[in-house]
């Protein structure tokens, strides 16, 4: 008697062992089908979502992580805490590689956006005051952007083949004695009603927290300097990954560029 209830007991637990074996598989199974993308704001988080719809025709569930800040989504990635995150350019990212010591991979261009200056009270560049300030963005890559854009048009000059990548320093004229303040690119928008603040760098992301479209801005960057694509940015160990594969295919699709062309064109162009 004692043999057989100790016979249907083992039987009894190699069952549960076996269907808890079984549950993890599945689970498994459904988790690699999860490709987690960490993003910041619109018009990226809404590219996820639609890419999001595109993926699961083929068989893939696309979760967006919205984070608040532009550090929190390459921590995330970094950490493996995410798969992929769209939210920068290629030159943010390596930055952040060089800061961090991290190993963050662009993948795909995905878009554009247009990018230039604001003035609350000036209507031309000649209408900028002597002594007034310059509001720039605080992170060096997107720095070096905007002063080269200044350049542009006139208002400094920097040192011979720094390109987009001066800072403040390299300003070797500056003929009305701008005064340039260095702000964080998420407190730009801010800074445009400042008072004495005569320009305000901005992307079209930040700047329509006050209403304002890349049409409003007193100059926009002449021409597209693909290296400032918003990217899809992966991982050194997963960029060949089955995920990343598929995430590219879902953020290059048809449906993902007619959005972009559809509802965005006035900020943005599409870069894939």
């Amino acid at each position: 008697m004692k043999k057989v209830i100790l016979a249907v007991l083992a039987l009894s637990v190699l069952g549960a062992v076996t269907a808890c074996g079984t549950e993890k598989k599945e689970s498994a199974g459904k988790e690699d089908k999860i490709i987690k993308v960490a993003s910041q704001a619109p018009p990226m988080t809404d590219v996820v979502k639609v890419a999001a719809e595109v993926a699961k025709e083929d068989g893939w569930e696309i979760e967006l992580v919205q984070v608040n800040d532009n550090v929190a989504y390459n921590d995330m990635v970094s950490g493996k805490e995410a798969d992929a995150s769209f939210a920068q350019h290629e030159p943010f990212m390596m930055k952040y590689n060089e800061e961090k010591r991290t190993n963050l991979v662009a993948i795909q261009p995905i878009y554009d956006a247009k990018v230039g200056f604001y003035s609350k009270d000036y209507q031309s560049v000649d209408e900028l005051p002597e002594n007034s300030k310059i509001a720039l963005p605080s992170d060096v890559s997107n720095e070096g952007r905007a002063l080269a854009i200044l350049q542009e048009q006139g208002l400094i000059k920097l040192k011979e083949g720094v390109g987009v990548n001066g800072t403040t320093k390299d300003i070797i004229e500056n003929p009305k004695k701008f005064d340039f303040l260095s702000v964080d690119l998420l407190n730009l928008a801010e800074a445009y009603s400042e008072p004495g603040v005569s320009l305000v760098y901005n992307y079209p992301t930040y700047i329509s927290k006050i209403g304002l479209t890349p049409s409003d801005a007193l100059f926009l960057e002449k021409n597209i300097d693909g290296r400032f694509s918003i990217q899809l940015v992966a991982r050194e160990d997963n960029k060949e990954s089955e995920k990343i594969k598929a995430l590219k295919k879902a953020m290059t699709s048809d449906k993902v560029k007619e959005f972009l062309e559809g509802e965005h064109s006035e900020t943005l162009v599409v870069s894939f």
